[in-house]
């Protein structure tokens, strides 16, 4: 059996390294290419991971469009496929990587397997472009690799034929195997310095194309007035680099002494940081998966999510964008330590940590018949 993986950003690299170690680990053939569509931060990843992808298309360029990357990664990855022939591509999530390589693969009559398939918010715009990559994606695909039973349902409902549906769990869980430490040290000056015994420490990300601009400023003010209300509590921000972002956090949040804004961090320092804090706030979506495992409340500060599983149970609570909602949302669960404690202690419904064994259990299985 020959593997081939592609994947072009950070959250990508995350999620689907636990199946190349996975697969590393049974001595499987296997082809790793990356798009890189990001750079810098998918880099981390790799270098975390120890991966050593055997293509690497370097796509990426300041002031790229959607089609610039969809253009590029198809027509990259068309001529890795058409020189592999692997048995099967993998892919995950739903970047625009994700859908150019369905594509590819596609093409030239590759076997598809879509690891965390069947995410819907049934909005086609929200999230932007991910929900239409994610449904273009499914009608490629041979094998979807459903993390749950809702999303499972999802794809059911769609009309895919059971059979190509396997419920596995989130890899996402797997990968924070590898990086979270008791004993973590932080090498940044800030967050060396914060003392999360006696602090109520907020995690706070925020990057949505569909939430930058009015509702970005709604959402920080409404953390910036909790904050202020609560003496204990902070705000730790690893601000994207996006400069409109970067913009909105550093007028919203200017001069106050409780809200730390710093630079984008790698991912074991951010899984450490996410094990030490009180609260994630977040519109990223592997987030509301992560958080839970680590016994973490989450406020989603979107107006939709995808991952409806978090919120029916209980482990994260859908508060949207407005400014009022935000605030009462956030100062609620800083004071009321009764909800605090049934929201952090709610069973994480997204898997135990062995998705990537299941994955390349049903790939064996499958591809040998």
């Amino acid at each position: 059996m020959k593997v081939m993986t592609v994947f072009g950003t950070r959250p990508e690299a995350i999620k689907m390294a636990p199946i190349i170690k996975e697969l590393e680990r049974r001595k499987i053939e296997q082809v790793i290419c990356v798009t890189a569509q990001h750079r810098q931060m998918l880099d981390q990843v790799i270098n975390l991971f120890e991966i050593k992808p055997d293509y690497d298309l370097n796509i990426f360029k300041e002031g790229q469009t959607l089609t610039d990357i969809t253009i590029n990664a198809l027509k990259g990855l068309e001529e890795v496929v058409k020189k592999e022939l692997p048995d099967i591509l993998l892919i995950q999530g739903d970047t625009t990587t994700v859908f150019a390589g369905a594509l590819a693969a596609f093409y030239q009559k590759i076997k598809i397997g879509h690891v965390e398939a069947g995410l819907r918010s049934y909005n086609l715009y929200s999230p932007y472009p991910e929900e239409a990559n994610r449904k273009l994606t499914g009608v490629l695909t041979n094998f979807h690799f459903a993390p749950t039973l809702s999303n499972r349902d999802n794809l059911l409902r769609e009309g895919y034929d059971e059979k190509s549906i396997f419920i596995t769990g989130n890899t996402v869980i797997d990968a924070l195997k590898y990086t979270v430490k008791d004993d973590y040290k932080f090498k940044d000056e800030v967050l060396s310095q914060i003392d999360f015994e006696n602090k109520k420490v907020i995690l706070l990300t925020s990057h949505r194309r569909e939430n930058i601009g009015e509702k970005m400023e709604h959402i920080f003010s409404g953390i910036k007035r909790a904050v202020e209300e609560v003496k204990d509590a902070i705000v730790v921000f690893p601000v994207h680099l996006n400069p409109r972002v970067r913009e909105i956090a550093n007028r919203v949040f200017k001069e106050n002494e409780d809200i730390y804004l710093v630079e984008p961090l790698e991912y074991e320092p951010f899984t450490n940081l996410m094990a030490r804090s009180f609260i994630v706030v977040t519109d990223s979506g592997g987030l509301q998966e992560e958080a839970p495992a680590l016994g973490k409340p989450v406020l989603v500060i979107r107006d939709e999510t995808e991952r409806p599983e978090g919120i029916s149970a209980g482990t994260a609570k859908l508060v949207g964008t407005e400014e009022e909602n935000v605030y009462k949302n956030l100062k609620e669960l800083l004071t009321d330590e009764k909800l605090y404690s049934k929201m952090a202690r709610a069973v994480n419904p997204y898997g135990d940590g062995k998705a990537s064994e299941r994955i390349v259990d049903i790939l064996l299985d499958k591809l040998s018949k």
